[in-house]
């Protein structure tokens, strides 16, 4: 990604918003940026904002599609589940006076499109479900809850920043009017990402000032990030073919050998509609984020659910929500592998994780 964002790091350095040379190369490169991420989602050219993450895009879509239809309704539906970026807006979109219909999902981490259904009122302007969850993997049906949401002439946002270069990501497939991206996810830069709006669809921006982006999100363009970002789309969707049956074989090895090892261990999430890198397991009787520090010590990464939320205090909404009963929540870890990941790694893993699952649960029982 370091190769994408060096020339405009250096030589071409010009605002895209100038009239000179340099000026119009940077703008050649967010237009490049705009067609390659258009084509990777199955979206038109004009269709594709950048934005600084899939936080902004989320914002974006729920509050600027509420705004901007003030006069047809003031209420949303969306499910206990989503990433923080996407309750938080809702909550805030709550104190406003807006109304708010929160689903829930069921043991296997899976919104059911029923229940969307019985969700929607003839005031509802928007349903909003992330195409995978952060914390578990688990893969919704997204494209029956966008065509609900059309028959029912409601918009459909999903934040697919966790699923792009995972699964294929098609907006008309998905039926989606909105769907959010980010480049962290698929190796590129933080600080940038996306926010598909289909064509006709009414959004009204969240801050004033130039006419960048169409006049929905002002400021200079962030130019390396959306040239990195557009370059690690490419290659992560190129790659899907070869990466994702690979990272899949790692995440079942991982699985088979903590399930093995540890027959108390539980894995959470549907095990048949999941990303191919995502394993969600509860270690009963220990405390998930002692369980992190000790890995960590051994140059192991993981975490005890979304990144995002890392350190806040009580068990994982995502868990809650499933019905996992508390205790069992906060004993939860999250593996996230990667295209970088070995099978010798997960193999150092499954070597030292029973002694030190064992350790805290003698530990833990000493306490009790």
């Amino acid at each position: 990604m370091a190769t994408a964002m060096q020339p405009y790091l250096e030589g071409m350095f010009g605002n895209p918003s100038a009239l000179y040379a340099m000026g119009r190369e940077s703008r050649a490169a967010i237009e490049k940026a705009r067609r390659q991420v258009a084509a990777l989602i199955g979206a038109g050219t004009g269709e594709v904002f950048f934005t600084s993450g899939g936080s902004e895009s989320d914002n974006m879509a729920l509050w600027g599609t509420l705004l901007a239809n003030e006069g047809k309704g003031n209420h949303v539906v969306t499910s206990a589940i989503e990433h923080h970026a996407v309750l938080n807006c809702c909550r805030a979109l709550e104190e406003e006076g807006y109304e708010l219909t929160v689903v829930g999902a069921g043991a296997d981490g899976l919104v059911d499109p029923d229940e969307v259904e019985r969700a929607i009122r003839p005031d509802t302007v928007l349903v909003s479900i992330m195409t995978a969850n952060n914390e578990t993997g688990a893969l919704q049906p997204v494209a029956e809850i966008g065509a609900i949401a059309k028959e029912r002439g409601v918009l459909f946002h999903t934040d697919a920043v966790q699923a792009l270069g995972k699964v294929a990501i098609d907006v008309d497939a998905m039926n989606a009017d909105l769907v959010s991206l980010s480049a962290h996810k698929i190796y590129g830069p933080k600080g940038v990402g996306g926010l598909f709006v289909r064509k006709g669809t009414m959004l009204k921006p969240l801050a004033y000032g130039g006419h960048h982006e169409r006049a929905l999100r002002p400021g200079t363009e962030n130019v390396p990030g959306i040239a990195a970002f557009a370059q690690a789309a490419q290659l992560a969707v190129s790659e899907m073919a070869a990466s994702v049956p690979r990272v899949a074989a790692l995440r079942d090895r991982l699985w088979e050998g903590i399930s093995t090892s540890i027959p108390s261990a539980t894995r959470n999430g549907s095990v048949y509609r999941c990303l191919p890198n995502i394993l969600n397991v509860s270690f009963a009787a220990i405390d998930g984020e002692a369980l992190l520090l000790n890995l960590d010590l051994l140059g192991i990464a993981m975490s005890t659910g979304s990144a995002c939320t890392a350190g806040a205090a009580g068990p994982s909404h995502v868990l809650e929500a499933m019905g996992i009963e508390p205790r069992l929540a906060q004993s939860s870890v999250r593996f996230s592998l990667g295209r970088d990941n070995t099978a010798a790694e997960v193999e150092r893993v499954l070597a030292v994780l029973p002694d030190i699952v064992k350790r805290l649960g003698d530990v833990s029982a000493i306490r009790l």
